[in-house]
């Protein structure tokens, strides 16, 4: 059983529920005997905390070992750290596993006191720092010399859980953004609350808020791959995400003056910021546009998704879209159609979540 009492969590202390513990013998054998039959490519190992933080490390340190070598598992293994667990136990870990995480749970001390009083931020925050550090101390160690052993090499990420506490997405995602530029975090994972047990700490959800843990993740992806801050998509007067339109829509509907643009002449970084332009349509235009001027049509042929970018884009001088981009009515217009009634539901279908052209 886990020793801390976090509200959120089934696992908690003070839940009366039947537990169950594999040992590491266990957890390798099952992992080796999947991955030998191609059912998986990898594993995700994490676990409560059992006694100490150093005794559960040590518990998820035997699996790893066992799995590498023992059973010379070559496949992918990402490995959650325990928060006040030894630095030596964590540089350990990153010579074992490919990624590393370790979760900050709540964007606010306040919260994390108050949901989880068996955590504090400094636990939290040291591995995160000593792995950020050893990661871009190996990696200048392998530019010089390509056999010296690698920490981490697939980074660090951690998780939000989001919901549980009161912080705003602008919050959220001010936190995001520092921890990927501080950290060189590689991913924030964003968890939307799921109401497992009742406590008058937590907020009386009547279903888990996962539209809103789906804008924080476009908007995550705005940071990370479309040039974007947080300061950009979220201000003080605008805290929180609009739930029926995507963050990068409803910041091109707040910055009409600069729009529409002109696709043969906009730089990279301006076609990015196009509602319906993604990554691979902005890099497809550059590419196509050392041949000829492009117009609609070429658009077309190139893959570009026009339904929104039409709104927002002029080809040759000429502009596709059925209102003008300052309508009153052009936010309507980006909506998608509502659905009939007895389909509609906050739970998302696994291809609309994952993030695309946005």
């Amino acid at each position: 059983a886990c020793v801390y009492d976090c509200a959120y969590c089934v696992n908690r202390r003070s839940n009366d529920i039947p537990r169950a513990t594999l040992s590491p013998a266990e957890i390798a054998e099952l992992t080796i005997n999947f991955y030998r039959r191609n059912y998986i490519e990898g594993l995700f190992l994490s676990s409560g905390v059992w006694r100490t933080p150093d005794d559960t490390m040590e518990q998820l340190l035997q699996t790893v070992r066992l799995l590498r070598e023992t059973h010379r598992f070559g496949g992918y293994i990402h490995l959650k750290v325990v928060p006040g667990a030894d630095p030596k136990l964590i540089e350990t870990a990153g010579h074992l596993a490919d990624r590393l995480s370790v979760n900050i749970e709540l964007p606010s001390e306040q919260s994390l006191r108050l949901l989880a009083p068996d955590k504090n931020r400094k636990a939290i925050l040291q591995p995160m720092q000593q792995m950020h550090g050893l990661i871009a101390e190996r990696r200048g160690e392998r530019k010089m010399n390509r056999k010296a052993p690698a920490f981490a090499p697939a980074g660090q990420s951690t998780q939000l859980i989001v919901g549980a506490s009161p912080e705003s997405d602008l919050q959220v995602l001010r936190l995001s953004e520092s921890l990927y530029r501080k950290m060189d975090l590689k991913r924030v994972y964003y968890s939307a609350f799921v109401p497992v047990s009742a406590d008058n700490r937590l907020p009386a959800l009547l279903q888990p808020p996962l539209l809103r843990e789906h804008r924080l993740y476009q908007a995550d992806w705005l940071l990370r791959f479309y040039g974007f801050e947080a300061k950009e998509l979220l201000d003080e007067a605008n805290p929180h995400f609009d739930l029926q339109l995507d963050p990068k829509a409803c910041w091109a509907l707040r910055h009409r003056e600069l729009f529409p643009v002109e696709v043969n002449r906009a730089d990279y970084q301006t076609l990015l910021r196009v509602p319906g332009l993604g990554v691979r349509s902005a890099q497809r235009i550059l590419k196509a546009r050392r041949v000829g001027s492009l117009g609609f049509d070429e658009l077309k042929r190139l893959g570009v998704v026009l339904k929104r970018a039409r709104y927002f884009l002029t080809a040759r001088g000429k502009y596709m879209g059925e209102a003008d981009v300052q309508a009153v009515d052009l936010k309507q217009r980006l909506l998608a159609p509502p659905e009939p009634e007895q389909r509609r539901t906050e739970q998302l279908e696994l291809f609309s979540a994952i993030s695309g052209e946005l």
